[in-house]
């Protein structure tokens, strides 16, 4: 399952609007198919995976799919149980619940009531593959990652606004990575004006994977621009699961007071700055103890001279 959930990443986020989903099919312990969501959500990652398969294989392998196949009909293709159901491997073994209401549960039943074994597992490394779908399913709003990049002092630019460059080449490009991996990118209406920030993707083959540009602005959207008045707004951005939030410390602080940041990345330079600008304004603290316990880490690695962490909020 943890193989699955890592192959999922594949998906995202061209499966949008449908969540990123991934399978593998396994016979005495060798994988021998995969499949993953595909762009525009058609075809599914079990439709992928189970395609051309002889049914004497199928009948002796186990499919294992991070998220619940789903039950309901579309225009485009029959539901994924159906397919499933069809095709008669000998177990599925799921690695979360679908909160989506047209299945909910109803994707397993159609399953075990084929005679198929079934099993369910609350598995976490599914659940994070699946982070911006789940979030989007049951808060309403999409996944938030707010990045940080900035000096070992915690500033983000010299007292003037130079920002360019705090952090190294390897760590820019591992950005462009992570932008290329989101529906849509924030920047607050100030840097906006100040830097005119491209805000896309400048990889070699990923050109094409730049998200869609959001500015946190009460006045005008900016050509080629989405306009939010308020951090709670990003409810309204539609087919959106995945939002980067890149800056600046004014937006990073409002995001981070209303508390909408699931996912924080900082990349730390290795150089002090002293009286530059801070990477946070008020956060709007009363007390330590509210600052304790609400993040852990989930990765360290260094990106040449520069190193990151990326932290998930404890809810």
């Amino acid at each position: 399952m943890a193989a699955a959930a890592r192959l999922a990443s594949r998906a995202r986020p061209l499966s949008r609007p449908n969540p990123g989903v991934a399978a593998l099919l396994v016979q005495e312990g060798r994988v021998i198919a995969r499949g993953w969501t595909q762009a525009g959500g058609r075809p599914h990652a079990e439709a992928m995976a189970l395609a051309g398969i002889d049914p004497q294989v199928l009948a002796a392998s186990t499919l294992y799919v991070t998220l619940e196949p789903c039950a309901h009909q579309s225009e485009r293709g029959p539901s994924c149980a159906d397919l499933i159901v069809a095709a008669r491997p000998a177990r599925v073994v799921v690695g979360q619940r679908d909160p989506d209401p047209r299945t909910a549960g109803a994707g397993l039943a159609r399953l075990e009531a084929a005679g198929i074994a079934v099993r369910l597992l609350d598995d976490a490394a599914s659940a994070a593959s699946l982070a911006g779908f789940l979030t989007r399913q049951r808060l309403g709003r999409p996944w938030v990652t707010l990045k940080l990049a900035m000096s070992l002092d915690g500033c983000i630019a010299l007292a003037d606004g130079t920002s360019q460059w705090i952090t190294g080449e390897v760590a820019r490009a591992h950005v462009h990575a992570a932008r290329a991996q989101h529906d849509a990118i924030l920047v607050g209406g100030g840097t906006w004006r100040a830097d005119a920030p491209r805000l896309d993707v400048r990889l070699p083959g990923l050109e094409d994977r730049s998200p869609r540009r959001v500015v946190l602005t009460r006045g005008a959207a900016p050509e080629g621009t989405t306009a939010l008045p308020s951090p709670e707004a990003i409810a309204s951005l539609e087919g959106v699961q995945y939002l980067y939030v890149e800056g600046g410390a004014e937006t990073a602080a409002a995001f981070l007071a209303a508390d909408l940041v699931d996912e924080l990345h900082l990349y730390t330079a290795p150089l002090l700055i002293g009286d530059g600008r801070r990477a946070l304004g008020a956060l709007g603290l009363a007390n330590l103890a509210e600052a304790h316990g609400r993040w852990h880490c989930g990765t360290r690695r260094q990106l040449g001279s520069d190193s990151f962490a990326a932290y998930l909020r404890t809810r």
